[in-house]
């Protein structure tokens, strides 16, 4: 009888410990969910691009999980010592089958926490509070040393002149961003191509002239060539809405960006007069993340 007793106490303890133990070693999950403020969203990625959100624990970046659709507000479950740790929330664009571990260069919203919410937008791309600039209406790649008479068919950005000079008032990107050019045509946005340098070209003249293919050394495009489906070449620019936009790279979406932080529309006159590009401050995304 004692004998029995004896084993049943041992018994008793070792279910004991091994109950301990299991609680010690069960990680506890919390919400994290991050909001975006009123009238702001972000844009649908291309088919090969998902959001990841990330929290920054002790300087190490913790992933809480990707998305695809732009419906907010979007939460994560986390563990919940690493969230009561965190200092920031970042988050970026990455490929959908993704092998590295860490998040990608392009970051989208950044925020620190304070207490237990961190306010997010989208500093960490550029800061835009002083963006302007101009584009004029000329048709450079249709000309051989004479003016065509038909300047309204294309635009470049910046001030004209021989050669045309840049007047971007425009931060360097961080990594994995590029600044793309568009005009809004009768079916939607259409492409003058994408840059980071504004005393350059960029990287397309895919509806350029013959004359001079290239263009000149600054961003932009005439009209003539390629028409895509459901606009008409020559594209008469004066009265449409042009774009600069800010988009990631890589990209494989068609369609602009959310970040457009100067929007302008083309009057009647073409070069040598210039349009002025105005501030698009409500296209740049802000939100706020709660843990």
């Amino acid at each position: 009888m004692i004998k029995k007793m004896f084993l049943a106490v041992i018994a008793l303890g070792t279910f004991a410990t091994s109950c301990s133990n299991d609680d010690d070693n069960t990680s506890t999950n919390a919400n994290l969910t991050l909001n975006l403020d009123q009238g702001k969203t972000l844009s649908a990625l291309g088919a090969d691009f998902v959001y990841e959100g990330w929290i920054i624990v002790d300087g190490s970046p913790v992933s809480t999980g990707t998305f695809t659709s732009v419906d907010f507000p979007q939460t994560f479950s986390v563990n919940a010592n690493q969230l009561s740790d965190a200092t920031r929330f970042v988050l970026s664009i990455e490929p959908a089958n993704d092998l590295d571990p860490a998040p990608a260069a392009t970051k989208v919203l950044v925020g620190d926490f304070s207490g237990n919410t961190a306010a997010v937008n989208t500093g960490v791309v550029g800061d835009f509070s002083n963006a302007s600039g101009a584009f004029f209406l000329r048709t450079p790649t249709d000309e051989t040393g004479m003016n065509n008479g038909n300047d309204q068919n294309g635009v470049w950005f910046g001030t004209p002149g021989a050669p045309p000079t840049p007047n971007f008032v425009l931060p360097t990107l961080s990594a994995g961003w590029a600044y793309e050019g568009w005009v809004v045509g009768e079916s939607g946005p259409i492409s003058t191509g994408i840059f980071t340098d504004f005393d350059g070209r960029d990287n397309t003249n895919g509806f350029s002239g013959t004359q001079n293919n290239a263009g000149p050394p600054v961003p932009g495009e005439d009209f003539f060539l390629s028409a895509p489906a459901g606009e008409t070449f020559p594209l008469d620019v004066r009265g449409k809405k042009v774009v600069i936009s800010v988009e990631p790279v890589p990209d494989n979406s068609p369609a602009p960006y959310v970040l457009k932080p100067l929007v302008g529309t083309a009057g009647q006159e073409t070069a040598p007069a210039t349009h002025s590009f105005d501030q698009n401050p409500t296209s740049l995304t802000s939100g706020i993340v709660t843990r």
